[in-house]
């Protein structure tokens, strides 16, 4: 298949709205794949090169300044050739010769195509093929319901092996699809719900917990083997040698222990980049332990519990290991005892509760209905600084958006940057009237004149060295335009440093 064949698709996905349209393009697609280009183009249309790491970053990608081909002639499966040949390149010299076949590629690839290029190898293609979409379309593909597929990669955690699998060998080979230790599984996530109360009165009798502000890991013993993976299934068994002595502690012999680490200072748990300092790629000198809660049980002793309903996983987990890494959380029916826990939690230094339904299985990979995320949520009013160009759905458009509060100088303070919350509506709006104020561009940023002023959610403030206040706002969001408020009446900086935490 040709390269520009999967351009097109993924521009089309873009474009389409509907997941179900979605879904169509995607599976018509992979219908017509060969085996061997099965795991190559499902791993492009889900945003990813299947190469780890390529050892090309913006600036390199960036720098190609090459003229675009004429008329397509890449193959897929020359592109991953020349990607495979990119992430075995190493060594004195190693840059330029990566550079080289980078130019290579791109001299004979379209306008098309190499605007695709950029986005996959730097993982930065919004074309909304997800995965939960491209589930669905394997399995329109292969004419099965879409569970099959979804508990296949749930099992395996790789939707990619799966599906390719799949597409090339057949539908049988979904059946082979097994838990197993030491084979991470994709984690479940939780919806949103608007308080603790509202999510009980939604469940019924739940278990409320408390939502650690830490990493999500998962960790597979069997025997006197462990190994502790992230939530995108990345191996972080040398980084935090005190998780795994103490999961070598545990009664149970085998287990997949599904949980959150992080720091715990005098007053508390700290802020999430501190315990995030912790993961790194290589062997940890332990100065200050990381404590562990853990929230599920997937597997022990030889006994597969991703299909049994919470209460039965609980019992497990509470029978598997010490009472006190367990996470904190209390089962009720009650709307008014949920909402207090919620405030004991968030009052104690946690991000908030997950509320669980008990008769719920673990739906791995998916962003269940009976488990609900409640965190204090606050806003603040920013000022629009710069915006990015945008890409995939949102190319002609200025996007990403650079936010800044007022300084004690009059100045702007950047705290960072989010296109999260910004329709179709507002995206087209924002572009003609920042174009009007625009003062200077760089690159692919257009710098404004301050005079534009949006309402920002956001879920916390964290130490940031990135950014010249030295704060930085955590899962940012735009809620609206405040056309009411000029930049003289945003938040300031001070503002801002009062919510993040000592």
């Amino acid at each position: 298949m040709l390269l520009a064949d999967l351009v097109a698709v993924s521009e089309a996905v873009s474009s389409t709205p509907a997941r179900t349209a979605k879904i169509s393009l995607l599976a018509d697609t992979l219908r017509r794949l060969t085996s061997e280009e099965a795991a190559v183009a499902v791993s492009y249309l889900t945003g990813k090169p299947r190469q780890d790491r390529l050892g090309a970053g913006w600036a390199t990608i960036y720098g190609i300044d090459v003229g675009p081909a004429d008329e397509p002639s890449l193959q897929v499966l020359d592109v991953d050739a020349i990607l495979d040949h990119l992430a075995t390149t190493t060594g004195p010299g190693s840059k330029l010769r990566r550079q080289t076949l980078l130019r290579e590629l791109f001299s004979a690839a379209t306008s098309d195509e190499q605007r695709f290029l950029r986005g996959l190898i730097l993982r930065n293609l919004r074309q909304g093929a997800l995965e939960g979409v491209m589930a669905d379309a394997v399995a329109s593909a292969l004419h099965v319901p879409a569970q099959e597929v979804r508990r296949a990669a749930m099992l395996e955690g790789d939707l990619v092996t799966v599906a390719s699998r799949a597409l090339s060998e057949g539908t049988q080979s979904l059946g082979r699809a097994s838990l197993a230790v030491f084979t991470p599984v994709q984690p479940m996530l939780a919806k949103t719900a608007t308080s603790a109360g509202e999510a009980v009165r939604l469940l019924g009798r739940a278990f409320v917990e408390s939502k650690l502000d830490g990493a999500r890991i998962q960790v597979h013993r069997e025997g006197n083997r462990v190994k502790v993976y992230t939530r995108n299934q990345r191996d972080i068994t040398p980084a935090i040698p005190e998780v795994v002595t103490a999961a070598l502690d545990y009664s149970a012999g085998s287990f997949i222990l599904d949980g959150e680490a992080l720091l715990f200072g005098p007053s508390g748990p700290e802020q999430f980049q501190d315990s995030m300092s912790r993961f790194g790629s290589g062997p940890a000198t332990v100065a200050r332990p990381l404590a562990v809660f853990y929230f599920d049980c997937l597997h022990v002793d030889g006994v597969d519990l991703i299909d049994s309903p919470l209460v039965d996983r609980r019992a497990a987990l509470e029978a598997a290991i010490p009472a006190d890494s367990v996470v904190e959380g209390v089962l009720t029916d009650d709307p008014d005892v949920a909402d207090r826990f919620f405030e004991t939690a968030v009052a104690s230094g946690y991000e908030g509760v997950v509320v669980k339904a008990p008769d719920q299985a673990y739906q791995a990979g998916r962003r269940g209905s009976g488990w609900l995320k409640v965190k204090p949520t606050h806003s603040l009013d920013l000022v629009v600084l710069a915006a990015e160009w945008g890409s995939g759905r949102r190319e002609g458009w200025l996007s990403n958006l650079h936010l800044g509060a007022r300084g004690p100088d009059g100045a702007y303070v950047m705290l960072g940057k989010t296109f999260k919350g910004l329709t179709d509506e507002m995206l087209k709006w924002q572009t003609e009237r920042f174009l009007e104020i625009e003062d200077h561009r760089s690159g692919h940023v257009v710098y404004l004149k301050p005079a534009i002023v949006y309402e920002i959610a956001f879920d916390g403030v964290q130490r940031s060295t990135r950014y010249p206040g030295g704060v930085a706002l955590r899962f940012a969001r735009v809620k609206r335009y405040r056309d009411d408020k000029s930049p003289v009446d945003a938040d300031t900086i001070e503002t801002v440093r009062s919510f993040a935490r000592p």
